[in-house]
């Protein structure tokens, strides 16, 4: 079967929020995902609050793939599916350059790991749910578990002469 592939934009929405921390003034965590991409330039400040700043981050790309229908449809049937953004430092400063948005929880979870600088998790927009529920069920196939079978040669009890077994008999 050909691996089959589709692709949509999004807009990113973040929230810079001051905290009481000695090393560091702020934080930042994805805030949303836009089903749409607006006519908004990145880093675009749209609201201030007391103590956060609400940030459209830019336009980014979640990407699906035929082989992994099965994660997409378990993110879909958990009742409040997902979507992982990622974003890194840029060298010498503050500013933060998008580097991923996933429905994948796999490959979210993953990204904890990637020493990406901010990561999280939002709710998915029942747009973006309509598209990918759309997308797996055109290209999911379930695959069957097969457990393999031992080899009786290869060390099953029983499967040598007596006086083959390490000497300790």
């Amino acid at each position: 079967m050909a691996l089959s592939e589709a692709s949509r934009q999004v807009g990113v929405v973040l929230r810079r929020r001051a905290i009481d921390n000695p090393w560091i003034d702020h934080a930042w965590s994805p805030l949303k995902v836009l089903d749409e991409v607006p006519e908004t330039a990145p880093w675009t400040v749209l609201s201030r609050e007391s103590d956060a700043t609400i940030y459209y981050a830019g336009e980014a790309s979640i990407e699906l793939f035929s082989s992994d229908t099965a994660a997409y449809r378990d993110n879909l049937a958990d009742g409040s599916p997902r979507i992982w953004i990622a974003l890194r430092r840029q060298e010498g400063g503050d500013e933060l350059e998008l580097t991923k948005v996933t429905a994948d929880p796999t490959e979210g979870e993953a990204m904890f790991e990637s020493g990406c600088d901010v990561i999280g998790a939002v709710p998915m927009p029942p747009e973006i749910a309509a598209w990918i529920a759309a997308f797996v069920d055109q290209f999911h196939v379930e695959r069957v578990f097969h457990k393999r079978q031992r080899d009786r040669a290869s060390g099953e009890r029983g499967s040598r002469p007596p006086g083959e077994r390490g000497g300790h008999e």
